[in-house]
């Protein structure tokens, strides 16, 4: 069956999905969007991943033109209509079209657009062996400059650190800030485990606070362990006992090598094994 792209209200056959070459998220990058996983039919944490959306929009100064409820509506529609149980959903707010300067208020009709398909991010070989990262020279945004915690339609900064990633031969890539301290990856939170408690960055340290990041929070400490988040350095990274990448598309997965040096015992470990247990788990509640 052909995918069904939902595009202000109307659902289109992929091939024929389209908006405007004057549309300011294709020439600026303006715009907002948001990446949700559905398990069984059902979106995972949908309704943070919406508040997190009106949110970026808000700092953005666009105007989302639907409330949230009937938005939470058409991401759901947009899985029945394309019969997918377990799957992706990209839900994207471009800022609408526009003349050819940066000017947003010579914008109109911002253009909602959900796109609900199937996505694997990573191999499954290596979430039963785990990743490799490379620290990358690409520095993460200064949040100063761009706030991390808006989702903007912008990923230059990520796809340049991915790009050099890939030349080093891994398909994530590590980032620091501005600082030199350990940020996030690509497109992933990264958490490190030390003497039996979870470290990861603080939300300063210039990162996207990921809904799955908060998830393994929770059930983190659900599990008895301790949650710290502070300024860490690659060093932290060394000599970790584990380490693990969140992200919605990723999950949990395990990570083995930074830099090459090995983590821990260069295999999963059982902190993190269980933490993928326990996530898997919560998702099909």
């Amino acid at each position: 069956m052909a995918t069904k792209v939902y595009i202000n209200g109307t659902f289109f056959d992929k091939e024929e999905a389209r908006i405007s070459v004057f549309d300011h998220g294709l020439l600026y990058g303006d715009g907002v969007f948001e990446g949700l996983r559905s398990y069984g039919g059902k979106v995972f944490r949908l309704q943070e991943h919406l508040e997190r959306l009106y949110e970026s929009a808000l700092a953005i100064h666009l105007q989302i033109p639907m409330d949230i409820d009937p938005l939470a509506a058409a991401v759901n529609e947009s899985l029945q209509v394309n019969k997918i149980d377990d799957g992706y959903v990209r839900l994207v707010v471009t800022r609408g079209v526009g003349t050819l300067g940066l000017d947003p208020a010579q914008t109109s009709d911002p253009q909602v657009i959900i796109i609900a398909d199937r996505i694997t991010l990573y191999p499954e070989e290596f979430y039963t062996n785990g990743l490799k990262l490379v620290t990358v020279s690409t520095v993460r945004n200064h949040p100063a400059a761009l706030s991390p915690r808006i989702k903007s339609l912008n990923y230059l900064n990520n796809i340049l650190a991915k790009i050099e990633g890939k030349q080093a031969g891994c398909i994530e890539a590590l980032m620091l800030n501005h600082k030199g301290e350990v940020a996030e990856c690509t497109g992933d939170n990264i958490f490190l485990v030390r003497k039996g408690g979870l470290l990861t960055p603080p939300r300063e340290a210039g990162i996207l606070d990921g809904i799955t990041r908060q998830a393994v929070c929770e059930l983190a400490v659900e599990s008895g362990l301790k949650v710290q988040e502070i300024p860490l350095t690659r060093h932290d990274v060394f000599i970790a006992d584990e380490c693990f990448l969140t992200g919605t598309a990723a999950e949990v997965i395990p990570v083995i090598e930074v830099d090459s040096r090995r983590i821990g015992t260069g295999r999963p470990g059982p902190i993190t094994r269980d933490l993928i247990q326990r996530f898997h788990q919560l998702t099909r509640r």
